[in-house]
């Protein structure tokens, strides 16, 4: 089966809120202290992230950006959105890669501190305002 390319903003969007549903899932299982389930769901978060990445790559290589076409109050808001989550969508890339390595080595003190004060808050909000900015671009 192939997506065709102008299905790739959709895709994208979705990941974006799989990725979502896994962060706030493995936040869940680990204020119960269901270690398994937390490793699953972040690794979940972790893949639905990357495919993003590469589908985010592809279509952004065949196809180039789309211009924001909402005037008024709404132009401002968006383009504020779109400023925050690319900035900390890279900001995200290393606190993400850190934060695994900790869990890995299990310096599970130094990993739940990073993931608690920055890792969690910022994944999660480039996640939400990802899926924001789609809707913005593409169903406004």
């Amino acid at each position: 089966m192939v997506i065709p390319i102008t299905a790739l903003p959709h895709v994208n969007a979705m990941l974006n809120g799989a990725s979502t549903f896994f962060l706030l899932l493995g936040f869940w299982f680990i204020r119960r202290k269901r270690i398994a389930q937390h490793r699953l769901s972040m690794l979940c978060a972790l893949a639905s992230s990357l495919l993003f990445l590469a589908s985010y790559l592809v279509y952004h290589y065949q196809v180039g950006s789309k211009s924001f076409q909402g005037q008024g109050f709404i132009r401002p808001v968006y383009f504020a959105i779109l400023l925050t989550h690319t900035i900390l969508a890279m900001v995200n890339v290393p606190l993400v890669v850190i934060t695994l390595v900790r869990a890995f080595r299990e310096r599970f003190d130094q990993h739940a501190r990073l993931a608690r004060r920055w890792t969690l808050p910022v994944w999660l909000y480039v996640s939400v305002t990802g899926v924001l900015v789609y809707v913005m671009l593409y169903q406004l």
